[in-house]
């Protein structure tokens, strides 16, 4: 084990696995069984406090998924009002009240005999049970739109911090590399310029 400097400028310890230890920490056959040579790769390697070689771990980035975030936002009303969003929106919801429509109306036009019949044509009880279905139904979708454009606002932040950290690390790679900035600046200006202009003339 030896210390790797994490971004605080901290020693965080670093367990280095040789790929024939790969099979007694993951469960499973090394599927590369070549060490990483390089020394960026390894860097998302030391994340996890274990250089094994593997970098498809979540916790190796800095980026998050907004559908985890937001679930851990969910109440357990939310997940109800998501269920009976999404029954409602499948082909087995049509069939049930396909089936159920159905057998109500051949008991109350007398099909299985006048005694069986509760709700006569016009259907009023029939009437009465749809409706309320249709606003409780509507409220759930419209509880899921809203949440829905709630998790867009989380993307959009999460792309945000995505894309200042993107700039920041190639502000620091170029002025490392000796590249002027202020002329990288300009071309991607005239780019986005161009690309805008292009995009306004098209019909």
């Amino acid at each position: 084990m030896r210390p790797w400097p994490d971004p605080a400028g901290k020693s965080v310890p670093v367990t280095r696995l040789s790929p024939d230890a790969w099979p007694t920490v993951h469960g499973m056959e090394d599927p590369r069984k070549t060490p990483l040579t390089c020394p960026a790769c390894r860097v998302i390697d030391r994340a996890d406090g274990i250089e094994d070689g593997n970098l498809y771990k979540p916790e190796h980035y800095h980026v998050e998924r907004e559908s985890v975030l937001l679930h851990s936002l969910m109440r357990a009303q939310d997940r109800a009002a998501d269920r009976i969003t999404a029954f409602a929106g499948s082909l087995r919801f049509v069939y049930i009240h396909t089936a159920w429509f159905a057998v109500w109306i051949a008991v109350n036009v007398g099909a299985l005999g006048a005694a069986r019949e509760f709700d006569k044509f016009p259907f009023g009880l029939l009437t009465m049970v749809v409706s309320l279905e249709a606003i409780f139904l509507a409220t759930f979708v419209m509880v899921t739109q809203n949440r829905q454009g709630r998790r867009s606002d989380i993307r959009s932040d999460l792309d945000f911090e995505t894309n200042l950290r993107s700039e920041i690390w190639s502000v620091h790679i170029g002025q490392a590399l000796g590249i002027d900035v202020e002329h990288v600046e300009e071309v991607v200006r005239e780019a986005i310029a161009g690309a805008r202009a292009g995009l306004d003339g098209q019909p």
